[in-house]
Parts: C-alpha cells; structure tokens; sequence
C-alpha cells in the first residue's frame, strides 16, 4: 500500500511559518512513528493502514496553541488526527487523509483532588496521574490495561472501559465528570462539556473535538494484591468468578478467566502454570483475602501467585492487570503473531450458558478470555476470545455466527466508529460534530455517519 490513502495539497512551508513556537516535525521517521497504533493486532487492520501516515506532528505544549493549530487547520483546510500515546488498538490514532497528526504528549499537568475529581491535561499519563491521586487517598475508578503507558485523553478519546469494569461497568455510564474541548472552526471555540455531554466526544476517536482537558471521579484508594488461582476446569473457574464478582465481602478490582492455552502466554508472569489448567487473574484488597480464599476453596481451585504490586515491581514482575483485557492478546501476540481477538459481551443472565455453547462450538479456534463486569447492576462478561486466524472471511463467519446468538461484537477488526460498536450512528455525536467541526476536518474517514452525509447537507 503506498504512504497514506489521500495527502492534504497544504503547502507545508506556509503552514509551518504561521505555527510561530509551537513545536513541529516533518521528519519522516518521526511522522511516521506517531501515524501509528497497535492497530497490527488484526490482520484485518494492517493490510489497511500499514501505509497510512500523516505529512506533519505538530506538538502542542498548551489550549492556547491548540487553538493556535485549530485555526490555521481549518484556514488550510488540513486534515487533523490527535493522538495519545497511540496505546489504542483499532486504528484511533492512525491519518487517513495526511495532514496533521496532533500529538498531546506535551500536555501532561495533573491537578489537585477536589470533592472527588481530578482535573488533568489529555497527555497526562494514568500512571502520573495516579502518582498524584494515592499519596491524598483517591485513585482512578476505570483504567485500561495499557495503564503504564497510556494518556487519559485516550483513554476517554478512544478507550471504553478496563480494569475497575467488575465495579463500574463502562465510561459511559458516569465515567468521567467533565471535558473541555476546542473545536476545529475559522474562530476556534472552548466548551465545557459535562453530565451527558461528555459522550459527545468520550469514545469518538477524536472526531468530534480536541480534548484539552479531562475531569475524571476517583474512589478512595485500597490496598490491592495481585491473585492467580488455578482449576482444572474452565467453566468451574468461571462460576468462581462469577460468585466473586456478586459477593459484596469481596473488595475487588479485576476479575479475569483464561482458558488453556492462553497461560502458555503469560512467560513473563511468575506463577507455575498446570499444563491444560484454566486460570484466574484478580486485584483483591488486601482485606478481602479471607474472604476470597473461602469462596475459592468452596469452587475447587488453588493459588499460584500472590503478591501486591509493590512487591511484584521490587523483583521486576509487571502487575498482573497487564495480563488481561488487551494486554492478554498482546501477550500471545509476542509468542505467537499469527493470532488475533475478538471482542464479545455475553449479557447477563445467562452469559455462562452462551459461554460454554461458544466453547463447545468453536473449541480450540477460539481460547476463552473473559473479563467480568457489571452492567446494569448484574454481573456478566465480556470475552476476548483469541482467535487462531486464518482469513478473513473465517473471521467474518464467526463474527456473524455470535451475532445471530445475540451476543454482541465489539469489532476490533475495523477503524470505522460504528462498525466497531454497536453498529449504529449515534445522532448525539454525529450532531455535535456537525457543530464542533462543521468541515469534517478531525480524523476524517473514521466516522461512517459522517460520511454517510452528503457535502451539501453538513
């Protein structure tokens, strides 16, 4: 594929001389390490955008010089995707039509705790904003399992939930308290977005505005442990989880369950893993452990790992969230590169029923990854089943063959918003959009509703 799908006719040299301070690169190597995300986790996705790639990053250090960049984008007519630390999976981050790639990575203050809320720049990295929050009590209710590496900008740009999902579900549903959003207009405008209005921007891809600001509600801190547990049985393991997520003694974070293989994955994690096992990885209090080793006897497994995460950093283990959501995928992907995932919701009351109907269909093609959440105040699971690839119209079946059981897919094989999702245009975004960014200049091609809509119309 050759370099990008369409190239902006801005002259460069004009462009750049208006930008005054504000820093920039067109050096290729460099234009090209920040037009890319973790999108090469589907086959599908990197025979797309392999040769997709931006004209010029443009690094701003402030709203004041995103407005700067805003400005002159829309008075040159010059297609602009922002970026994170490209941490997303699906294409978010990646130009379709050249022009500016907007990389926030210089925007990282983290203010105070106030009533509950942390007040932070989109460039801020959860881990630094985290560094902010637990010395005064509070951390993050939801966080992604790229939590090291990972901006909240992102997170809420292109993220929907991740580790704390077993108590709080999803961003959407009250996940971030507010934003603040420049839009891409001859005279840039600052709004201040809250309530309901956060998911005019909150998982569009950046479509729909420029993030500079993210106010996000904290939970008071706890004391959690890293856990693995072992059964011999995958369904048994999940009935386990399923009992941890509803038991209210049980102070949890994280509930997770891999079928065989996929421990074969985890080189990294210190545990001693029994061949053919099913395993369980949680985030306890530390509080709660009695109470979790009694549930846990009561199902039949065992331990093979414990430790809290201070102790795992000090001999070099990594946490064990990066085992799970996509970080599982990505720990197969590191041993075997011809795997992909999917992405499931098996909706509660009878997700454990469709489970064990997808694993006695589909058995070994597809390894059973479940994350546990809760959803409307019941308990189910997403699955990110790794899927042993091999062409895409398999793919295309399996897809279709969950989707005619009512089990939803979260597509991870597509960088269309919709098609990804819940396979619909959302009026709200779709008309703050037409708003925010009335030339369709933010990360054009990823929204299909606004392609969909004819020039004359917008």
């Amino acid at each position: 594929m050759t370099e990008s799908l369409q190239h902006s006719t801005v002259d460069l040299e004009v462009f750049t001389a208006a930008l005054g301070e504000i820093a920039w690169s067109t050096e290729r190597n460099i234009v090209r390490q920040k037009s890319r995300d973790f999108f090469w986790y589907s086959p599908i996705l990197k025979a797309q955008l392999d040769g997709c790639f931006g004209e010029i990053i443009v690094t701003p250090r402030s709203e004041g010089e995103v407005v700067v960049v805003t400005r002159l984008c829309a008075a040159h007519h010059l297609p602009v995707t922002v970026r994170g630390a490209g941490t997303g999976n699906y294409g978010q981050a990646v130009p379709l039509s050249g022009g500016v790639v907007l990389d926030m990575s210089e925007m990282t203050s983290v203010g105070n705790v106030i009533d509950g809320i942390v007040n932070a720049e989109p460039g801020a990295k959860l881990k630094d904003i985290e560094a902010k929050t637990l010395p005064q009590g509070w951390e993050l209710r939801l966080y992604p399992s790229t939590r090291r590496t990972a901006t909240i900008g992102g997170f809420v740009a292109g993220g929907s939930t991740g580790v704390g999902a077993i108590n709080h579900g999803l961003l959407v549903d009250g996940g971030i308290a507010g934003l603040r959003v420049v839009t891409v207009e001859a005279e840039p405008r600052i709004l201040d977005l809250s309530g309901p209005d956060v998911n005019r921007v909150h998982h569009a891809y950046g479509t729909t505005g420029i993030i500079t600001q993210v106010r996000m509600p904290l939970e008071p801190s706890q004391d959690w442990v890293d856990v693995a547990v072992e059964f011999a049985d995958f369904m048994e393991l999940s009935r386990f989880c399923q009992a941890v997520g509803e038991d209210p003694a049980i102070a949890k974070k994280l509930v997770t369950a891999v079928a065989w293989p996929i421990p074969r994955y985890f080189r990294t994690l210190d545990a001693a893993f029994t061949e053919g096992a099913a395993v369980g990885l949680f985030m306890i209090a530390s509080a709660s452990l009695p109470a979790f080793d009694h549930r846990l006897a009561e199902h039949g497994g065992h331990p093979i790992y414990r430790a809290t995460q201070a102790e795992a950093a000090t001999r070099g283990q990594a946490p064990i969230y990066e085992y799970t959501w996509n970080h599982t995928t990505l720990q197969a992907l590191k041993v075997d590169r011809t795997v992909t995932y999917l992405q499931t919701l098996f909706p509660a009351p009878d997700h454990l029923d469709g489970i064990a109907a997808m694993i006695e269909m589909f058995g070994d093609e597809l390894p059973m990854h479940l994350e546990f959440v809760t959803l409307d105040g019941r308990v189910c699971c997403f699955a990110l089943q790794i899927v042993r690839y091999t062409t895409a119209e398999r793919l295309a079946e399996i897809i279709r063959i969950h989707e005619e059981r009512g089990y939803t897919i979260f597509n991870p094989h597509t960088y269309v918003l919709e098609d990804g999702g819940m396979k619909q245009t959302d009026p709200e975004q779709l008309a703050f959009k037409k708003v925010a960014d009335p030339m369709g200049l933010l990360n054009p091609g990823k929204m299909r509703g606004w392609n969909a809509i004819k020039p004359a119309a917008r």
